[in-house]
């Protein structure tokens, strides 16, 4: 059987290997793609018998892979993050699979999936494929200041900056505002088509990117229309996902 692992973080890939080697060792792992746009290029021209697939992917959720492409593919959800359960099940998947994955969870998805006669992987294949619509993003972030509540726009965010001590927004008009969650969990909740997590310290709003510098070392260094507490660098092995993210 040929599997194909859409995942984007390492540990939960190598965990994922361990586990369908121990329940079936006549496995075998076709590919690992990391993103939406990596498994539309894939699944084109590649073949699985089964998907295993983390809801939320390094450019979005994986759900506006059915905006793309016909999966022809039976699939099983994974996620660390239970509230994406109901979404997982109005496609019918044959299983959504709670991170860290255990192999008694798993071993019950397979055989789910061994159960399903041809009506019912047809039936199947048809029901998952009418997922298009897209995904909702915040369009507003509340920032507390004091006794005051602030209804910030989205789109007037310049960029959002984070150090071991706090996360600050820092809008369009040079303000700066101090917001109480890490950027793992911000960047999920705004549009991909808008913003990039360019490193460990800043996501970005594309609109307000004023120019690029190449860098010696092949990174490149951006400048914001705002001004930012430090220089902001994509690195060498993810500026062409940069360039991509950006002329899109």
């Amino acid at each position: 059987m040929r599997v194909l692992i859409v995942e984007d973080e390492t540990a939960a890939v190598d965990n994922l290997e361990y586990l369908l080697y121990k329940v079936d060792r006549a496995i075998e792992i076709a590919a690992v793609t990391e993103s939406v746009e990596q498994t539309q290029q894939w699944l084109m021209q590649n073949h699985a018998d089964l998907i295993f697939m983390d809801i939320h992917l390094s450019d979005g959720s994986a759900f506006s892979l059915f905006d793309h492409i016909e999966v022809s593919t039976p699939i099983i959800f994974t996620t660390a993050y239970d509230q994406y359960a109901l979404d997982a099940f109005k496609v019918n998947s044959i299983d959504y699979l709670l991170k860290p994955i255990k192999q008694t969870d798993l071993e019950r998805a397979f055989e789910k999936f061994k159960r399903l006669t041809a009506s019912d992987l047809n039936s199947y294949i048809f029901r998952i494929n009418q997922l298009t619509e897209k995904p909702k993003y915040q369009s507003r972030i509340l920032v507390a200041i004091k006794d005051k509540i602030i209804p910030l726009a989205v789109e007037d965010i310049a960029c959002i900056y984070s150090t071991d001590r706090k996360t600050e927004i820092i809008t369009t008009a040079e303000t700066s505002y101090i917001y109480n969650k890490p950027l793992d969990t911000m960047i999920k909740n705004l549009d991909p088509t808008l913003f990039f997590r360019a490193n460990k310290q800043f996501i970005i709003n594309r609109n307000q990117i004023a120019d690029i510098t190449v860098w010696f070392d092949s990174r490149l260094r951006l400048r914001l229309t705002a001004e930012t507490p430090e220089e902001i660098y994509i690195a060498k092995n993810r500026a062409s996902e940069f360039k991509s993210w950006l002329t899109k």
